[in-house]
């Protein structure tokens, strides 16, 4: 799939001294959901910022389907929509026109039926003639997706869109951009809500400090790092874990009632039944068994834990 954006060796250093990227190369493919992961600090909304040309880069160079983000601001510009993640709004504009403003903004002729296709797809209909400072916090992130799309972007930047907004608003979300990624528009999100990304992203980039630390298509990188548990539930407690079962690398739990067996693939299936044969033959009986697999919360939590 080829590229729509390539970063190269992307700095961001501030007068203060502070260096808020650090070389990032970042490449994002056409027709993607890619979701961006990162603690508070970590440098996502300013990564967004210097590929949407809102700052301005220390080093590197953007490239936007082929348009330098500097040297060509207005056709890269042009190509993008970004939701921002603070609710700044024209409070007494309606609806309708501040979103049919921003169409304007990019140089776009008037197209009212796309304006209201867009409304509409956000159940924003009913309110198209209502000032914005009488909308709740959920409506006006919707009215911020709204203007993002109202140019009709070939890429969308969705920096924290469903924080703080109700379960049933994120599932709107995540309906809507489904939809957009399946008519070819590019999806790039910051999220703190893993089952966001979990739910919806192709691939997941990790991000600290700065630095891309992991980029990998999302089904690898839970099967690369997604470690699986078995776990049995015995008979009887055990004080500890017999000698003959020391090859296994097993863990007891504080009441002595479960084994646990870590592994990382399918591949183990072997070792699992030799495993469950030196329990028969040691005499250790189980009265359950379950499997379980980390989640990319785990996973995250964890490069995150490697990088401090």
């Amino acid at each position: 799939m080829p590229n729509i954006i390539s970063v190269a060796n992307l700095s961001k250093n501030y007068a203060s001294g502070y260096r808020a990227l650090k070389n990032v190369d970042l490449d994002i493919r056409r027709g993607e959901i890619l979701a961006l992961l990162g603690p508070n600090g970590a440098g996502k909304t300013t990564l967004i910022s210097c590929i949407c040309g809102i700052l301005n880069l220390s080093e590197g160079t953007v490239l936007v389907d082929g348009h330098d983000i500097v040297k060509d601001f207005r056709a890269a510009r042009s190509l993008i929509g970004l939701v921002p993640q603070e609710l700044t709004t024209d409070a007494f504009e309606t609806v309708w026109a501040t979103v049919s403003f921003s169409r304007g903004l990019f140089g776009k002729p008037a197209n009212p039926a796309h304006i209201e296709k867009v409304l509409k797809d956000l159940s924003l209909w009913d309110k198209k003639d209502n000032k914005l400072i009488t909308l709740s916090g959920g409506m006006k992130r919707r009215v911020l997706i709204a203007k993002a799309l109202s140019h009709e972007p070939q890429i969308l930047f969705l920096d924290e869109p469903t924080a703080g907004v109700d379960v049933n608003l994120r599932h709107d979300m995540w309906q809507l951009v489904r939809s957009l990624r399946e008519s070819g528009v590019t999806i790039i999100l910051t999220t703190h809500y893993i089952d966001e990304a979990e739910e919806m992203a192709d691939r997941i980039g990790v991000i600290n400090k700065g630095e891309i630390i992991l980029i990998e298509d999302k089904s690898e990188l839970m099967r690369k790092l997604g470690k699986k548990l078995l776990t049995l539930q015995l008979e009887r407690p055990l004080d500890s874990i017999p000698a003959e079962l020391a090859a296994y690398n097993l863990s007891l739990s504080s009441d002595g009632s479960q084994l646990i067996y870590t592994y990382e693939n399918d591949g183990e299936r072997v070792t699992i039944i030799s495993l469950l044969n030196a329990l028969s033959e040691g005499g250790i009986a189980f009265k359950d068994i379950q499997t379980t697999q980390s989640s990319l919360e785990n996973i995250f939590v964890n490069l995150i834990k490697d990088e401090q």
